[in-house]
């Protein structure tokens, strides 16, 4: 299973500032150690031209050159330096390359990415671009090349924060849903409507989660009929996470992730996957999460590879596939 990194740009954060850079690096090394079985591999740097499908071209040339009105640069909450400019589109470029390969593979991830607050013409959340809503939007161009059918796309986002940025970008759009399970009272706080949203209480724990999660899921397959999926497999909603206000227990991240991705192998969903928000009071509980779901991750891409089967065009096609491989 391919997974692509953008730790390689650093941003020099003031020293007490809350967001924690070294994940990135650590999620990497740990793995490279661990799980050898994930081929890892530096992202490319999404273009102007990938990144004007769905974020306006004055942002874009604003991030570049570091001309963001201070309200839009205190938003975004990182301040400006030509490292944050490189891996926010380094970061979009890892989901657009996480995309491509699933499109063949059935699965892969971006090691960071999940930058769901991020709008058409502002960043917010340590949010710059919307990695999920640019590779959603350039998947689609490249299928209208050769079909008169819509690419048909579904983002499940489990980050505890609403994906607010990705719900106003989609808003309207009959060939994208966006499924969004997070803290009612978390942030953001003026919440973007999205087509389903589920807001949990907090201290919600892994039985009401759980329970949430597969009555969205079901609502999802009663609504709409994907092509792809695009999963945000945020930490946050972890009970040792700073800023999530919920009470997963390890066990319980790891059945949202198995819930998520057997639902789109059942299916025979291709899905790239994000890891999103991850603030644990200590850094080893989010990558404990993390690489919990990269271990759930890689029994389903295993699925894919035993399959032998290459993906076809689209997603109802491949739901012919032979019944003794759909366990």
């Amino acid at each position: 299973m391919h997974a692509y990194y953008a730790d390689r740009f650093v941003l020099p954060l003031p020293a007490g500032h809350r967001f924690p850079m070294a994940k990135y690096g650590a999620l990497r090394d740990r793995l490279r150690e661990k799980l050898p079985a994930v081929d890892i591999q530096p992202a490319p740097a999404a273009s102007d031209g990938e990144l004007a499908l769905v974020h306006t071209p004055g942002y874009i040339r604003a991030v570049a050159d570091g001309s963001l009105a201070p309200q839009i640069q205190r938003e975004i909450g990182f301040p400006w330096s030509v490292a944050m400019a490189e891996r926010a589109r380094h970061s979009v470029g890892a989901t657009i390359a996480a995309a491509h390969r699933a499109l063949t593979h059935g699965i892969a991830a971006n090691l960071a990415g999940g930058t769901h607050h991020a709008g058409r013409a502002a960043g917010s959340g340590f949010c710059v671009f919307n990695d999920v809503a640019v590779a959603a939007r350039l998947l689609q161009a490249e299928h209208a090349r050769g079909s008169r059918r819509a690419l048909r796309v579904a983002v499940i986002d489990c980050d505890v924060h609403q994906g607010n940025g990705t719900a106003a970008i989609f808003r309207g759009d009959p060939d994208v849903f966006t499924l969004s399970l997070h803290g009612e009272k978390n942030f953001p706080f003026q919440k973007e409507p999205g087509d389903l949203d589920i807001d949990l209480p907090d201290g919600c724990g892994d039985s009401d989660y759980l329970a949430a999660l597969e009555q969205a899921l079901a609502s999802l397959q009663d609504r709409f009929e994907p092509d792809f999926i695009f999963y945000l497999a945020g930490a946050d909603p972890h009970e040792g996470d700073r800023l999530g206000r919920l009470k997963l227990s390890f066990d319980g991240m790891e059945a949202r992730d198995r819930r998520v991705f057997d639902w789109a192998w059942q299916r025979r969903l291709p899905l790239a996957f994000a890891m999103a928000g991850g603030y644990g009071r200590d850094l080893a509980s989010t990558l404990q999460v993390q690489e919990n779901t990269f271990v759930v991750a890689l029994e389903y891409a295993r699925r894919w590879a035993q399959a032998g089967i290459p993906m076809p065009a689209s997603a109802r096609e491949m739901r012919k596939l032979p019944a003794d491989l759909s366990d």
